[in-house]
């Protein structure tokens, strides 16, 4: 091939939905980051090594976000930043460009190598020599993927070429032990296109570790002008495509997240016959689940609200995509699996998610029917276990005032006859009751004892009197409670 060039698109999320609007993903500097560490791999040139220095969000080698404020374009530099060259061991030397972008909330490279000479031709052997592993996502790392486009003009029949691009492919992912997925062959302004997939193994759901290949071959000497005019919508489209990919895995994670809580909620749902069955332990027992349930209600609604939210997003991006189609076809043709991928695909996906939405969207009811009827029962079960409480406290304290109320008066008058008894003349008129000589006669006073006959009576009496005040206290107690009643 010659005029050949090797990019490399890369395509990183700055910041998140859910960010402030003065915050940034954590990880949001990792693109910038990672194609400077290049310089210190194997693509030495001099233009990666001060790459930050020459960034809008970079002050003083420092990631700083917040001088993205107030920019024109969606330039993150004064203009494509020229890297400088390296030499070769097959007598050329290769440059490289970089062009930094910010698209929305999407940050986006495009770094491109080539020959120094336009002429120099470029086999599948000496594609080597432009590092391409060092390009791979295992190297740049972008959290929303990435594509390898290679360019080349060839003197080849359309059949030749799709060797040779099978070729360039391989090579491209030489060493990783890949097998080049579902192949696409189409024409892109005037040029054969060639489309190639590859996943890793071990990170099947992961967009950052897909690999995207794009070879177009101009075997027609189609004016390569129309590439440069249609380069932003290229550019867009192709942040657009990862983004929608991004965006159905982010939406199928969510969705297992999700069924998480509404299987504990199914579960809780069905053992609560039983729960509520049982009176004596089920106050504990919905204590326990009031103390479990609002946070799963609460990282449950956060799936939910994230489904939606990507919903919303990829069908905007799904807007975007169609219409950088639309204006990539007013400058020329463009592939027509590019509209299947957009009408079979992303529909397909965006129903999906739909899909999903519609599925758990009634889980977010049955968590708040379900708090407030445990709710309602707990508050039940605990005013009636308050008001047995406050009904045994009640009973004791009556309890104790009747005694109280009756044994006072009692004791004072028992002391006062015990003592009055002890200090008077022996009451005669008391042994002059027949019935009571012969029980007395035991008790006849001694000389230097006590009167104990008196101490008796007087006891007997207190308790009389004791019996009678508690009475007139319960008396008093009734009256009150049918008062209350009435």
């Amino acid at each position: 091939m010659k005029n050949f060039t090797l990019s490399l698109y890369a395509f990183h999320l700055r910041h998140n939905l859910t960010d402030a609007p003065d915050k940034v993903a954590k990880n949001a500097s990792d693109l910038w980051d990672n194609l400077a560490n290049l310089y210190n791999k194997s693509l030495e040139f001099p233009g990666l090594k001060d790459l930050r220095y020459n960034l809008i969000c970079y002050n003083n080698n420092e990631y700083k976000p917040e001088q993205e404020k107030g920019r024109q374009t969606y330039w993150l530099s004064k203009g494509a930043l020229k890297l400088g060259s390296i030499g070769t061991n097959k007598g050329f030397a290769i440059k490289a460009t970089l062009q930094p972008f910010r698209i929305h909330d999407t940050y986006a490279a495009d770094l491109t190598l080539s020959p120094e000479s336009k002429d120099t031709l470029i086999d599948v052997d000496k594609l080597e020599l432009f590092k391409p592993a060092s390009l791979l996502p295992e190297s740049i790392n972008a959290s929303l993927g990435q594509t390898l486009w290679i360019y080349g003009e060839v003197e080849k029949t359309d059949e030749e070429c799709a060797v040779l691009a099978r070729e360039y492919a391989i090579a491209l992912l030489a060493g990783k032990g890949l097998e080049l997925g579902e192949v696409h062959q189409d024409k892109l302004l005037g040029c054969l296109l060639f489309e190639y997939q590859a996943t890793d193994p071990n990170n099947r759901d992961n967009p950052a570790k897909q690999y995207h290949i794009l070879i177009s071959i101009n075997n027609t000497k189609a004016d390569a002008k129309k590439f440069s005019e249609a380069y932003d919508w290229l550019l867009y489209l192709l942040s657009y495509r990862h983004k929608i990919h991004y965006i159905y895995q982010e939406a199928c994670n969510c969705n297992p997240e999700a069924r998480k809580y509404y299987s504990k909620l199914n579960e809780s749902m069905l053992n609560f016959p039983n729960q509520i069955s049982d009176r004596e332990k089920r106050l504990d027992s919905f204590r326990e689940s009031l103390e479990q349930m609002p946070p799963d209600e609460i990282q449950y609604s956060l799936c939910l609200r994230d489904l939606e939210a990507h919903y919303t997003s990829i069908a905007t991006n799904i807007t975007n995509y169609r219409t950088c189609l639309d204006k990539i076809g007013d400058i020329g043709e463009y592939p027509k699996y590019w509209d299947n991928f957009v009408n079979f695909h992303c529909n397909q996906w965006k129903q999906q998610i739909q899909i999903d939405i519609d599925f758990l969207s009634p889980g977010q009811q049955l968590f708040g029917q379900m708090i407030q009827t445990i709710r309602g029962i707990v508050q039940i079960d605990q005013a009636e276990s308050d008001r047995i409480k406050a009904k045994v406290e009640k009973d004791r304290n009556r309890i104790l005032g009747v005694l109280g109320f009756g044994f006072a008066p009692a004791s004072l008058i028992t002391s006062a006859s015990i003592l009055s008894a002890q200090s008077s003349p022996h009451i005669e008129a008391i042994e002059e009751i027949s019935s009571f000589k012969e029980w007395l006669q035991p008790l006849k006073p001694q000389p230097g004892k006590k009167d104990l006959a008196d101490s008796v009576v007087a006891l007997s009496f207190g308790i009389s009197i004791a019996v009678f005040f508690a009475g007139v206290a319960a008396l008093i107690y009734s009256i009150k409670d049918s008062g209350r009643q009435n």
